[in-house]
């Protein structure tokens, strides 16, 4: 079917009182197995990824105290976890099995990381749960290594892709694309190649119809020969802390959005799972399925 990065360890444990629910890393393949468009052969398990593609796109005072767990405690606090090598191991099996991806999805059309998407990393820090920026290390990698010459990274997570936008400032062979909830985290926001900012509450057809009027355009602008897919959740209407009113049909539209887009003009893709923190754990497997669904329907 098409490649699919997974290992056990992306499941880490959280100070008591976060709500970030890790158990959808180890919930999520089993129920694509469950539904049998995936076959265990499509689950690829990625190493910890070398440093050199880390230090391409992130500070390496930064990333050595990070693999060193030599972060202070106020950054720690920023970064929302408990310093360990186990969270080191962590993100970079995460980080790696972004870049592999985006390799093999040059075979198969699309790829994707059950975990990714920590688009908060900053070159120089990390927060809200980020410390290395998977799809910035794998689409600068991507162009060091003459796999791609133009990409666009389409971040669909309620939450500014704002550590993203800060990496590629002034890099216009990475262009950044973020719709986002106006009033949502980061409450300082850093300036992407677009931002569409969203209110409150939004629902639905509103949303399906900004992306509807951006997306195919900004494709042709830009010609990228690669995508990047962050692919949140958090739009949902029962996420405790995404503040936009989306049905799980809106969002699983979304999707078809993005991906129907790539496969008819034949851009690979890869795409990590972003956000999602429904108060109900079966809400956000359903949700993420969906988009292994679409993806089963135009890659297959």
């Amino acid at each position: 079917m098409f490649p699919i990065a997974y290992n056990p360890i992306y499941k880490y444990p959280v100070p008591e009182g976060h709500r970030f629910p890790m158990d959808k890393y180890e919930l999520l393949p089993l129920q694509l197995l469950r539904e049998g468009f995936v076959e265990q052969s499509d689950f690829f398990d990625p190493e910890p990824i070398a440093m050199q593609p880390v230090y391409a796109v992130h500070g390496k005072e930064y990333i050595d105290r990070f693999v060193r767990c030599k972060l202070s405690k106020q950054e720690m606090r920023r970064i929302g976890f408990e310093q360990s090598p186990l969270l080191v191991e962590r993100e970079l099996r995460i980080t790696n099995g972004t870049v592999e991806g985006a390799l093999k999805a040059f075979e198969t059309g699309i790829a994707f990381n059950i975990a990714g998407g920590t688009h908060h990393a900053g070159r120089d820090q990390g927060e809200g749960f980020c410390m290395i920026n998977d799809h910035a290390v794998a689409a600068q990698y991507l162009l060091d290594h003459g796999k791609a010459k133009q990409i666009l990274i389409i971040d669909l997570d309620v939450h500014q892709g704002n550590g993203t936008a800060n990496i590629f400032q002034d890099q216009p062979e990475v262009f950044t694309f973020s719709m986002h909830g106006k009033n949502n985290y980061p409450f300082r926001k850093e300036k992407s190649d677009l931002d569409l900012p969203l209110q409150d509450r939004i629902e639905d057809a509103e949303y399906l119809q900004i992306l509807a009027n951006t997306l195919p355009g900004l494709v042709e602008r830009v010609k990228p020969d690669f995508i990047f897919y962050q692919a949140g959740v958090d739009i949902l209407q029962t996420d405790k802390i995404g503040r936009m009113s989306c049905t799980a049909r809106g969002c699983q539209l979304r999707d078809e959005m993005v991906l129907q887009l790539a496969a008819s003009r034949g851009i690979p893709v890869q795409c990590s799972m972003g956000g999602g923190y429904s108060p109900q754990l079966k809400t956000i497997i359903e949700a993420h399925t969906n988009t292994f669904r679409v993806a089963a329907k135009l890659f297959s």
